[in-house]
């Protein structure tokens, strides 16, 4: 059986509504990188230098990451002499194979919930990559499985931060706690911790500033949330999930280095992947730091924030070629 019947079956069981969500919000990046590489293999035929010199262009440009376009070109090549391949055709599914177990990562991916009482998830990152919209989804979707929610309003730094949370808190029916406009952080922290137990809430999601004066202030700030929610909760928070915005490529894996490394990050989150054509920077960080991708931003929707799968992504990036496998040849167009 062909890699990409293979990866089709291995998803039938998944949600049509989820894999449709995937292939939709993937549809930038399927034509910015996958079309280009199907368009290679068409017109190149036979593999020899310039095509792999063409394919690592491809690759690089989707912001897949230099370090792992050379490994990853280094192993089609030791592929391409082991399988005597001589086609460009043949190594198209050898490349999704691999790309798959590129993202593929050994640890777990799922959100660590708190089996014995309220569960704090705090979300960090740079201001303008959608927390405070990630926070307002997540929101709806443990409100939708029944839990109780209540969302903390820690970014009072930003204008407009709180009053954007409330939006979201009003949209989902979610209680906001809040203070005034340049609070204390730590000290709103501490109110929705205590608002959390008397009301008997499930999930505590923590909004916290992007930028402060410089940035071992905010260091300091998160520290401080940290100890706080600590005290209160032994064993909180159980997620620190660092937002980013795939849109900026590149320049989003330069945030999580030096985001991550000092803040306890536990999983990353990309937003608006349907946005750009530069999928390939979630093959970029998967490789080039050892956190999970827990979840990704697929669209504007509500439902749009899906936990983060690997055959899915793969799935939706190489659509219209397993729709094309599917066709017999006498029934294109």
């Amino acid at each position: 059986m062909s890699f990409f019947k293979k990866l089709k079956e291995s998803i039938a069981s998944k949600t049509e509504s989820v894999t449709k969500q995937f292939k939709d919000g993937l549809e930038k990046s399927r034509k910015g990188f996958v079309e280009k590489v199907t368009e290679l293999i068409t017109r190149r035929k036979k593999i020899d230098e310039d095509f792999f010199e063409e394919l690592e262009e491809i690759l690089i440009g989707a912001d897949v990451g230099v370090n792992t376009v050379m490994n990853l070109i280094e192993e089609l090549r030791s592929e391409v002499k082991k399988r005597k391949i001589e086609e460009a055709a043949e190594l198209q599914p050898i490349l999704s194979e691999k790309l798959i177990e590129l993202l593929r990562g050994d640890e777990d991916n799922e959100l660590k919930l708190n089996p014995d009482g309220i569960t704090v998830i705090l979300f960090v990152g740079v201001n303008g990559v959608g927390k405070t919209t990630t926070i307002g989804k997540l929101a709806h979707h443990y409100k939708q499985q029944g839990k109780k929610v209540i969302m903390a309003a820690g970014d009072t730094f930003r204008a407009g931060a709180i009053e954007q949370l409330e939006v979201w808190g009003k949209r989902v029916g979610v209680d906001v706690i809040k203070q005034q406009a340049g609070s204390d952080p730590a000290a709103v922290m501490f109110d929705a911790v205590q608002a959390a137990k008397q009301r008997g809430a499930d999930i505590l999601l923590c909004d916290t500033a992007g930028r402060l004066q410089n940035k071992s202030n905010l260091m300091e700030e998160l520290n401080k949330i940290f100890r706080v929610i600590q005290r209160e909760i032994p064993g909180a928070p159980h997620e620190v999930l660092m937002v980013l915005d795939a849109t900026t490529g590149q320049n989003a894996l330069s945030q999580a280095k030096l985001f991550g490394e000092k803040s306890g990050v536990t999983g990353l989150v990309l937003t608006k992947l349907d946005g750009t054509a530069k999928g390939g920077i979630v093959i970029a960080i998967r490789q080039e730091l050892s956190l999970p991708v827990k979840l990704v931003g697929l669209g504007e929707k509500m439902d749009d924030l899906q936990k983060f799968d690997s055959e899915q992504f793969v799935h939706g990036l190489f659509a219209g070629l397993i729709r094309e496998e599917e066709e017999p040849e006498t029934g294109r167009e």
